[in-house]
């Protein structure tokens, strides 16, 4: 118990590990508020409208932190370059159009926000639309770098295991670290498209499925996105302490 407490302070004290809990908080209160308010019992649906609430809150709370984040991104950007360091050329550009729409994104939401306070005159629809668009383009382009890496890692484990005859303890090593590595890429295409979903719910009607998602499948999709990304968080805690 006591191991487990320090293991969430020690979360909660970071600025990443914190966003992510509350964005598990905030899409599990969406999803079981969503469940409750849709039955007929008084006390169920007011507790369902009052974890809807709950949710609006932290999601507002996310969007004010993330007015800082746009130095953090462009820091990472900057460090990343044109990807001169990535094997493959696919994979490079990708990754690349993946960074401009991220470092695009947050503009485009702080002026939405700003918008939606009043802080500034001009309409936030449109900017909440624009930011909505690059979301789902940088998780789109996330999902396609994930799948070309996992075809890449396919390929290596392949030769791996025509080399068996000749195995040792460091090939082994060697494919073990692949398929973490493939277990990772894997998850991280499942978030994407988990998160991609409620994008595309939240586009203008007319597209696809905008608009027709019930409020406790946006939060289930959120949901299972979040605890992947807790998921990923400690098993990057866990490869850096090893």
């Amino acid at each position: 118990m006591q191991d487990s407490l320090e293991a969430l302070v020690s979360v909660l004290e970071s600025y990443r590990g914190r966003d992510k809990i509350i964005r598990t908080v905030c899409y599990g209160s969406q999803l079981v508020g969503g469940v409750l308010s849709r039955r007929t019992e008084k006390n169920s649906s007011q507790l369902g409208s009052s974890l809807l609430l709950l949710s609006a809150q932290l999601s507002h709370c996310r969007t004010v932190l993330r007015l800082f984040d746009d130095f953090s991104m462009l820091t990472y950007s900057h460090s990343y370059g044109l990807g001169a360091g990535e094997e493959d050329c696919a994979v490079r550009w990708i990754s690349v159009l993946n960074n401009v729409a991220d470092q695009l994104y947050y503009p485009c939401e702080h002026i939405a926000w700003a918008a939606d306070a009043e802080l500034i005159r001009t309409k936030s629809d449109k900017w909440w639309l624009l930011s909505t668009m690059l979301w789902g383009t940088s998780l789109l382009l996330g999902i396609l770098r994930s799948v070309r890496v996992v075809m890449k890692l396919r390929k290596r484990l392949k030769r791996c295991e025509t080399e068996r005859a000749h195995s040792s303890e460091a090939s082994s090593a060697s494919r073990s670290q692949l398929h973490g590595q493939m277990r990772r890429e894997v998850l991280s295409v499942i978030s994407s498209m988990a998160d991609l979903s409620n994008a595309i719910h939240w586009m203008p009607p007319g597209f696809l499925w905008a608009g027709r998602f019930p409020v406790w499948m946006v939060g289930l999709m959120g949901t299972v996105s979040s605890l992947i990304g807790l998921v990923q968080m400690n098993d990057s805690s866990s490869s850096s302490s090893a």
